[in-house]
């Protein structure tokens, strides 16, 4: 089966996990650090889990699974070992309409989870369609050595850099050319080098301002 690349906004959307180890876990985690509400369904709790609960970071639903339990959720993960009961769970949010994963059972899936890499907002997802997690891992630990924090500065500039140079009121051809002669510069070599002056003057050739060393800093609020 091929999947459809998707990115979802996951903020104030309710989302159910059955199941309490550490894979549940994992998937809470990533969850809670997307803004979904998170609601959990399991008979046991990791020790960090029963901290979210108390915490209330994560609200305990029960025990059980009930099709109760899917009523206003937007997403819903089965994350138990047992597959009679990840299909059962897979089943009754099909009915519903809902996105449901089923960990390590693909047939039971509507969308997979694929393997991450996060700079600040760039995200390089990795998905092998489910046939190998263990490789989408793999290529995502290489592709961390590629992509350092650098890559994260970068988007803070150029988020900054691009409401200003939209501002200007110039054609699209024109903004495209700078935002690429941006991107095609030494820029990313600057940064990871922290080196504020090397990236003043980038800009300030290219833009056409004056910023010093310090204004960038100020600019990027980095140390």
């Amino acid at each position: 089966m091929s999947y459809y690349p998707i990115f979802t906004d996951l903020k104030g959307k309710k989302v159910i996990v059955v199941g309490g180890g550490t894979i549940a876990q994992r998937k809470i985690e990533t969850l809670l650090e997307y803004g979904a509400v998170v609601g959990v369904i399991a008979r046991d709790l990791t020790p960090s889990l029963s901290g979210y609960v108390k915490e209330e970071r994560v609200k305990l639903l029960g025990q059980e699974f009930k099709d109760c339990h899917l009523n206003g959720v937007f997403m819903v993960m089965a994350a138990t070992d047992d597959h009679t009961l990840n299909h059962q769970i897979s089943l009754s949010a099909r009915k519903k309409g809902l996105l449901i994963n089923a960990v390590d059972q693909p047939s039971e899936c509507n969308f997979i989870v694929p393997s991450i890499l996060r700079r600040g907002d760039l995200l390089i997802a990795i998905s092998t369609s489910g046939k190998s997690p263990a490789l989408a891992k793999k290529i995502r630990e290489d592709l961390e050595k590629q992509y350092g924090n650098e890559y994260e500065i970068l988007l803070i500039l150029m988020g900054r850099l691009r409401k200003e140079i939209l501002s200007r009121g110039l054609s699209q051809d024109e903004n495209s050319r700078m935002f690429h002669r941006i991107v095609d510069s030494h820029i990313l070599e600057a940064i990871s080098r922290k080196d504020w002056m090397k990236v003043s003057s980038i800009l300030n050739k290219i833009l056409k301002i004056q910023l010093s060393s310090d204004d960038v800093i100020k600019y990027l609020k980095v140390t």
